[in-house]
């Protein structure tokens, strides 16, 4: 490694301890490549010259720490991503759900929230929404505040119709929206039984009792050790035969599948929590 590239890991390093120091979010399991590659992406935009100045501003301006932080995290989703795991959630997960009276579900690392309204339309037209209660957490308050809002670029609508179709649905993608301008928001009875909050999945607690926790293409970007830490916190969180939903591009490490679960529908990552009956 070049002597230059051993500064720059010191003062990365040395960026995440100070966030931790001083605002508590503990960034620092993340896979170093990612994180580096979005500090260095967070310092272009800042227009500063140097991660120390970075620091710096950091430490001494916090009202710049949520542009910051919101730089650092990742917000890639997209309604309906991966039509066939709606496809198999629909066909294999809901009818078990059904068989309970109450549904709790999370929706961790949500980012700006179209796999939250993904998920309502789904409980909806399963006829499940109305004994639903999700909650959708994300470290990133810029995000969160998107997510409530729930209203999106319109160059996606197409995007979001074809995958609404794929996905299996019943009815049509503009039930569900309303469009004005260059944007669409998704209609006020999809948040009725949602709750948006922050939520630091390293340093907060986790939920207890939910039937689904949704994961999806949150834990690539956690260093090995992280995402163990983090599946346990599903383990737990889970209720017995409960269901957690990962990204396409995640597999469970074969200790936490003997820990804790089991296969249902691997290809589409969702596994299935070992304490059922």
């Amino acid at each position: 490694m070049e002597p230059e590239h051993d500064v720059e890991a010191i003062e990365i390093r040395l960026l995440l301890e100070a966030i931790h120091a001083k605002y508590g979010y503990d960034l620092r399991g993340y896979s170093p490549a990612s994180m580096r590659r979005r500090v260095l992406a967070a310092l272009a935009k800042s227009g500063l010259g140097t991660l120390s100045e970075l620091q710096h501003a950091l430490l001494h301006a916090p009202d710049s720490f949520a542009t910051l932080l919101d730089g650092l995290t990742v917000h890639v989703s997209e309604m309906f991503r991966d039509p066939v795991f709606y496809r198999t959630l629909r066909s294999c997960v809901m009818p078990i759900l059904r068989t309970y009276p109450l549904l709790k579900i999370w929706h961790a690392g949500c980012a700006t929230g179209e796999e939250v309204y993904a998920t309502a339309i789904v409980l909806q037209e399963e006829g499940l929404y109305d004994r639903s209660q999700i909650y959708a957490t994300d470290l990133s308050p810029q995000a969160l505040e998107q997510a409530k809002q729930g209203a999106y670029l319109a160059t996606q609508l197409q995007t979001c119709s074809e995958n609404y179709a794929k996905s299996g649905g019943t009815s049509s993608f503009g039930d569900y929206y309303t469009a004005a301008y260059d944007q669409f928001a998704m209609k006020e009875s999809l948040r009725r039984n949602v709750l948006f909050f922050q939520h630091d999945l390293v340093s907060d607690h986790v939920f207890g009792e939910m039937h689904v926790v949704f994961c999806r293409n949150v834990l690539i970007y956690f260093g090995p050790d992280l995402r163990d830490e983090v599946l346990g916190k599903f383990s737990e969180s889970l209720c017995p035969g409960g269901f957690l939903c990962l990204g396409a591009s995640e597999r469970l490490a074969r200790s936490a599948k003997e820990r804790a679960f089991a296969d249902f529908a691997p290809a589409e990552r969702i596994y299935r929590y070992k304490a059922c009956s």
